[in-house]
């Protein structure tokens, strides 16, 4: 159990550390192409344009990794006080890039100016607010600002310092192939955040401001090794690895999403050897001829690569070289564990439920390796929650709505997952419930969402409709919307079902089953539902989550609990400050009774409204009852 806690905590601390740096890799890509191009060794040399690169290493780049750091901690006003902390280190070491230092600065600025405002808060005067919280930040920054310039700035460049020179030594010691060792299991187990945007991005950017380049850069991007293991899949696997792995494959390589190559390796763990093999072969490789790059590669594709190879000297055949080596030992190794192998069928999508399992949340590309494949003609999808009351007619709704405006003539509908229709042919659930479906329809194309809101995984099967329809699909539109209600709604109560009393402004919850119970006894009140309908509740919540997306959670019952309905109806629960919902934030929740479909209706307006962040924005900011039923019946 410790060494699980260990995991979980490394692999939050290198996921905080990846926060600050990936939203602004497009600014060290900028930094890294004016480098390439106008340093006097670069393809286009310029004396006047090369004065960019300096200071944009030295001060804007380590600024927007202090200002996202601060913000993740205490948004805008962290952000600004962890940019303010940050400049006293980059002033404290003008000689040293400082990544680390900004690392450092930018949340703990924020992290002392949320606990200022923490101890201030409900005491200031009506009308000093502003006053307070301008001077506050600036009293504050100021005083940060002068403790990194005198004493955090030389110390994160004494130690920066260090490691480089640690590196060195193992470069010229030809020892540097050996870090593979560690960082390609660290990879696939989801601790290289740490690695990677810790310690060797910054060394690598110290690296390249002495040396121009550095290797560092593709220890962790190559791309080599984990290609090597999809092209073994290709040719020596079996079942649904080996077809789904050329997809896999162009994903990963084009794409520079590693994680979508970790399944194969966990489904057999001899593979472990191939990736260390291959990335060992690929840093000798490097080391050999020289390689490295201007700055980081993120994603680690090709094209990003070959976008920041400097231009001088043998780098791009020393890159390049390495990716292919690293990929074609990875291969053979990899193809003498598949051929030794006596597994009939790899099971590609039990270890991509292990992969998720290790990393702690949903994979974003879980989706491509096991989906199966997408009929010629498709007539019919089907949405399928536990109930088929709440998350799947949301999400029925809004994938109809796209359906219609791409004038498509496919039925979407929705059920519970034990009704699943036998004539279906697409069936779309959440993550956790698809194994559920799969058992139900084994045959049929299977998608997995994780935000039932937003997924991308929507305008992906309507691109692929539009390649695929043909004129002899005669399902009609209105067929579908009939179908998907079950039952027609009743005009008549359709102001019952979200009444002013029934909405709840400005709470806050400790967890979410404290906040799904406050809905669930707001549905008993308000005569919708029995008593036992609020366990069923937290029944369902254990099933699988049902946040939404956007900021938004759909409570209700388990599909065994529609008989302790009464008559359909719902309760909003406003949480300005959010509830932790398996890691997201809900800001609005709904709680829903859904009785004879009659529900279907106003649930389907709440989830149009709710697709866009900007509305669900304006319900959270809501002052009244009124004013957030206004916003969820005017779109």
């Amino acid at each position: 159990m410790a060494q699980s806690n260990m995991k979980v905590a490394v692999q939050k601390f290198g996921n905080f550390l990846s926060s600050m740096v990936l939203p602004n890799i497009g600014a060290f890509i900028a930094w890294g192409l004016i480098t390439a191009l106008f340093i006097p060794t670069g393809f286009f040399p310029n004396e006047s344009l090369a004065k960019l690169v300096g200071p944009m290493v030295t001060y804007l780049l380590p600024l927007l990794i202090g200002y996202t750091g601060g913000k993740l901690v205490h948004d805008q006003r962290g952000g600004v006080v962890g940019a303010i902390a940050t400049m006293g280190v980059i002033v404290g070491a003008p000689d040293t890039p400082m990544f680390l230092g900004a690392m450092v600065m930018g949340p703990l600025g924020a992290y002392v100016i949320k606990k200022f405002d923490g101890v201030i808060e409900g005491k200031i005067r009506a009308g000093f607010e502003m006053l307070v919280n301008n001077f506050s930040a600036g009293i504050l920054g100021g005083i940060l600002a002068i403790l990194a310039f005198l004493g955090v700035g030389p110390a994160v460049d004494a130690f920066t310092s260090l490691l480089v020179e640690g590196v060195d030594w193992l470069v010229a010691a030809g020892l540097l192939p050996l870090t593979s060792i560690l960082i390609e299991p660290a990879k696939i187990l989801f601790l290289n955040n740490a690695i990677n945007h810790g310690v060797l991005s910054p060394i690598g950017l110290e690296q390249v401001q002495q040396g121009g380049k550095s290797i560092l850069f593709l220890l962790e991007a190559n791309p080599g090794p984990g290609l090597g293991v999809l092209l073994a899949f290709m040719f020596f696997g079996k079942g649904t690895a080996k077809q789904s792995a050329p997809g896999a494959g162009i994903i990963h390589f084009f794409g520079g999403i590693h994680e979508i190559y970790f399944p194969y390796v966990l489904m057999k763990p001899m593979l472990f050897i191939s990736v260390i093999l291959g990335g060992m072969s690929g840093v000798f490789t490097l080391v050999l001829l020289g390689g490295g790059l201007v700055s980081p590669a993120s994603p680690g594709s090709i094209i990003a690569i070959t976008a920041v190879t400097p231009p001088e000297g043998m780098a791009y055949l020393a890159n390049f070289a390495a990716v292919f080596v690293a990929a074609a030992v990875s291969f053979i190794v990899s193809a003498i564990v598949l051929k030794s192998s006596k597994t009939t069928d790899e099971d590609i999508e039990g270890a991509t439920k292990k992969m998720q399992e290790m990393k702690g949340k949903k994979s974003s590309v879980a989706g491509h390796v096991s989906k199966g494949t997408l009929p010629e003609e498709v007539n019919k999808i089907v949405f399928a929650c536990d109930a088929g009351m709440g998350s799947s007619a949301m999400g029925a709704s809004l994938l109809r709505k796209k359906v219609k405006a791409a004038n498509l003539d496919v039925s979407v509908t929705n059920t519970s997952i034990s009704n699943l229709p036998s004539d279906a042919q697409v069936v779309i659930t959440q993550e956790e419930l698809t194994p559920r479906a799969k058992n139900k329809l084994p045959n049929v194309y299977h998608i997995s969402v994780d935000n039932f809101l937003s997924s991308p995984e929507y305008d992906k099967l309507i691109a692929s409709l539009q390649d695929g329809i043909t004129d002899e699909q005669a399902e009609v539109v209105e067929e579908a919307e009939e179908e998907a209600v079950n039952a027609e709604p009743n005009a008549d109560h359709d102001d019952d079902l979200l009444l002013e009393e029934n909405i709840f402004m400005n709470q806050s919850f400790a967890t979410k089953e404290e906040a799904i119970r406050f809905a669930g006894e707001a549905l008993v009140k308000a005569g919708y539902v029995e008593e036992s309908y609020v366990d069923a509740m937290i029944d369902r919540e254990g099933i699988t989550s049902t946040y939404m997306g956007n900021n938004v959670a759909i409570p209700h019952g388990t599909e065994d609990a529609k008989k302790a309905v009464i008559k359909s109806g719902f309760t909003v629960v406003q949480v300005p400050d959010g509830v932790d919902f398996n890691g997201e934030k809900a800001k609005m929740i709904f709680g829903i009774a859904g009785k004879d479909g009659t529900h279907l209706e106003i649930l389907s307006g709440i989830a149009v409204v709710c697709s866009e962040q900007e509305n669900v924005d304006q319900m959270v900011q809501a002052k009244s009852a009124k004013e957030l039923k206004d916003i969820i019946n005017s779109n």
